[in-house]
Order: structure tokens, then C-alpha cells, then sequence
């Protein structure tokens, strides 16, 4: 119930985000948004998640920790975990259903990971938690907003300058966006082989090393020059047209591009984000099973379909707030637009990715969506929503580890001696 639960959460808030683009851009209704989004995110989590998960996600807490703590035998460590874990699960999914209800965008990684470092303080004191990690995550908040700002501007910038500024955009958008259909196809094939099917690459010869880069520039070439041919059909005579209908014409252009990558990452995110639901629950599931602590457990396929169904449930009943505030209260969003901010949340997060660098889906898209705002001048966002969005990013570790600590402390007081005798039998 707790991973259920906790995947309601991640579907309803984080999912949210990969369609909103899409939507805010009325490139394609809510109803049909979820449906994509929930086929994307269901095959992501089901078919590629991660079969095999660290037991405190991204090591955060160190395991040993809790073996090596005065007066604990392995048996007591072990039911520690498991009352630890679950209070971590439903203390972020405490956060993320408040942020959901309020329409706050907000970074599921760091509810997590925030919760368990909570109950590791504790549980096992402040040496347990890997501060230098924590340091990290804490960097992303600006790192993940600020690289996903700069390139949206720059991206827009171009589309801006290159096609809707011209006294001509008709004629000018069918020989500039083959060269954006190139960029995004790339950088969404590279994202979906190196990020959504980083569990499997390694069973697949034809993807590993350099031939996914080689598939992905292939790919993307041919889509770009089955581009040229299609858009040059679609506005060929348009140039003559009054500007604005050449205007609505070149943003009918964009509206296939923008749903095509929201759906992508949509997918990447099912490939990994199932883990936040379902990593602390297969820990948990593990040490019940087992009666020891493992740093890496299996996760068997019913608890990757109860990830990915939760994740979906989540989505089609919760995620239009958030869906909402993303895609339609920061800024004005028009297809060109949700173009420019898809490409430079999917290339940065790769980017870091490969790099090893921590950043936040969440935090990079509202980045990318602010920075298409600030193309547009300061007039162009709603800076009252910009504050309140800041505002739940800072909030979002410290409240998640308060909520854990108490729900931690009651588990421990209520469950403790059921738990070991469970464990013991």
C-alpha cells in the first residue's frame, strides 16, 4: 500500500511535468496527454526500470550503518530498515500529495532522498548520512534550473530570430526546422538508449558503445529530411499569406515535435523514477523475506507493474495540477515554445546524466519554461507563481526528513517487536 501510494504521488506530481509543454501549448488535450503519458510511463517503468535496486536510494544512508550501532544485533538492524524505509516512503508521499494538492511542481528524487535521510539521522546518527552526497543534490536546485534556463533562451532565441521574426516565417520554417526536427530527434533517441534503457543496454550488442550515438545520428538525419519533404508540403504557397496566418501555420509545425518529446521523457522517467517508488519498497520486501541486509536487491516484476500502475493511476486522477501550473500558469506557452523547453530539459538532463552530475527533471523543465519567459521580457511570467514554485523546492528535503523522523519514531514505538518476531519466524 505504502508503494502504491507513493507511486500515486510520483505519477500525480512528477509525471505531471513531461506532458505539460504538450498541454500548456494545446498541442494536445489533457485526456489524451495522460492517455500517452501513462502508455510512456507504464512501459518505461515495466519494461526497463530497474530490476535490480540499491537498497537507500543513492546512498544517502549507508546500511552498515545501522548493523554497526551499539547494542543492535543484524535481526534488530534489519527491522530498523524496514520501519525506516517505510517511513520514508509514506512521509514523501506526504509531501508529494500536499505539493499536488497545491500545484507545486517538486522534485520526487529529493523527497525521497530527504525522508530517508531523515530517519538515517535518527536512526543511526549524523554520521550515517552522506553529507557530501546531500551536497550535491542541494547544488542541483541551481544547477538544474539555471542550465535548463540558459539553453531554452538560447533555443528560442533562435527559433525566434531565425523563423517567427522573418517577414516571410512560412518560407523560413521549412528550411529551419529540419535542422530543430534533427536536434530533438538526436537528442531524444540518445536520452531513450543512454537514460530509459540504461537496465538493458547492456543486453543489447546493437546499443552498446559508440553505435547508439551512430543509431541516434542516423535517426535523426532521416527524420530531419522527412521533415524537409513533409513541412515543405504543408507551407509550400503559405508565404504569401498574411502574417498571421503564416504565424499559425509555422506553429502548427512544431505541434507533432512537442508531443513526440514530452512522450519521450515520459518514458525516460518511467525508466527510472519507478525506482523512487519502488526501490525502498523492494529493500523492504527483501529484508522480510531474507532477514538481512543486502546493498542491492532484486526487484521482482510485480513490484515494477504495481510501480508502474500506481504511476499511472496517479497521473489520470491528480496530475492536471500540476499539469496546470507548469504548462499554463508560469508562462504563455505556444507549440515553437514547448519545443525550445522539451529540447533543453531532455539535452541537459543527458548532458549531467553523462557527466554524473545531479540534477532534478522537475527543477531543469520549470528552468527551461522560465527561461522561454525571459526571452519574452520579465513581463513575460508570473513571478507570484515563481516564487511559490522556489519556495516548495526549498522546503521539499527539510519536510520530507521532518515527517519521516515522526512517522519513523511512531513506527519504531508501534512495530518494532510484531516486526522482529515476523522476521525471526
Amino acid at each position: 500500500m505504502l508503494g502504491l501510494y507513493m507511486a500515486w504521488n510520483i505519477g500525480a506530481n512528477d509525471v505531471a511535468n513531461s506532458m505539460a509543454d504538450a498541454v500548456g501549448s494545446r498541442s494536445i488535450s489533457i485526456r489524451n496527454a495522460i492517455i500517452a503519458a501513462g502508455i510512456c510511463e507504464f512501459a518505461g517503468a515495466v519494461l526497463v526500470g530497474a530490476h535490480v535496486a540499491n537498497t537507500v536510494r543513492k546512498g544517502i544512508v549507508n546500511p552498515a550503518a545501522l548493523v554497526s550501532i551499539p547494542g543492535i544485533s543484524t535481526q534488530d538492524a534489519a527491522v530498523i530498515l524496514v520501519i525506516g524505509m517505510s517511513a520514508a516512503l509514506l512521509a514523501a508521499a506526504f509531501w508529494l500529495n500536499l505539493s499536488t494538492y497545491l500545484g507545486m511542481p517538486v522534485s520526487t528524487t529529493h523527497s525521497i532522498v530527504g525522508a530517508i535521510a531523515g530517519f538515517g539521522v535518527v536512526a543511526a546518527g549524523w554520521e550515517a548520512v552522506n553529507w557530501m552526497e546531500m551536497g550535491q543534490i542541494v547544488s542541483s536546485w541551481v544547477i538544474s534550473p539555471l542550465a535548463g534556463g540558459i539553453l531554452s533562451y538560447l533555443i528560442f532565441r533562435y527559433i525566434s530570430t531565425a523563423i517567427l521574426g522573418q517577414d516571410k516565417p512560412a518560407r523560413a520554417a521549412i528550411s529551419h526546422i529540419p535542422y530543430i526536427v534533427f536536434l530533438m530527434t538526436a537528442v531524444v533517441l540518445l536520452a531513450t538508449i543512454y537514460k530509459g534503457l540504461q537496465n538493458v543496454i547492456g543486453r543489447i550488442d546493437l546499443l552498446s558503445g559508440s553505435r547508439g550515438i551512430w543509431i541516434s545520428l542516423a535517426g535523426a538525419t532521416l527524420a530531419a529530411v522527412v521533415s524537409r519533404f513533409l513541412i515543405g508540403a504543408r507551407l509550400h504557397g503559405k508565404e504569401n499569406d498574411p502574417l498571421g496566418k503564416q504565424l499559425a501555420a509555422v506553429e502548427r509545425m512544431f505541434v507533432p515535435i512537442v508531443v513526440v518529446s514530452s512522450c519521450s521523457v515520459a518514458f525516460a522517467h518511467g525508466a527510472n523514477d519507478v525506482a523512487n517508488a519502488v526501490g525502498p519498497m523492494a529493500a523492504i520486501v527483501n529484508v522480510l523475506h531474507t532477514g538481512s541486509i543486502n546493498m542491492k536487491v532484486p526487484v521482482p516484476f510485480w513490484i515494477l507493474a504495481l510501480g508502474g500502475a500506481g504511476i499511472v493511476l496517479g497521473l489520470s486522477t491528480y496530475g492536471y495540477r500540476v499539469m496546470m501550473t507548469v504548462g499554463m500558469k508560469i508562462t504563455e506557452i505556444t507549440p515553437s515554445r514547448g519545443v525550445a523547453a522539451d529540447l533543453a530539459t531532455t539535452t541537459t538532463v543527458l548532458v549531467c546524466s553523462r557527466l554524473s552530475l545531479p540534477v532534478s527533471t522537475t527543477h531543469t523543465l520549470v528552468g527551461a519554461i522560465l527561461g522561454i519567459g525571459l526571452a519574452r521580457g520579465l513581463g513575460g511570467i508570473d513571478r507570484r507563481v515563481v516564487v511559490s514554485i522556489f519556495g516548495s523546492w526549498l522546503f521539499t528535503v527539510p519536510a520530507a526528513a521532518i515527517m519521516s523522523i515522526i512517522f519513523y519514531l511512531i513506527g519504531n514505538a508501534l512495530f518494532f517487536d510484531t516486526l522482529n518476531h515476523l522476521i525471526a519466524s
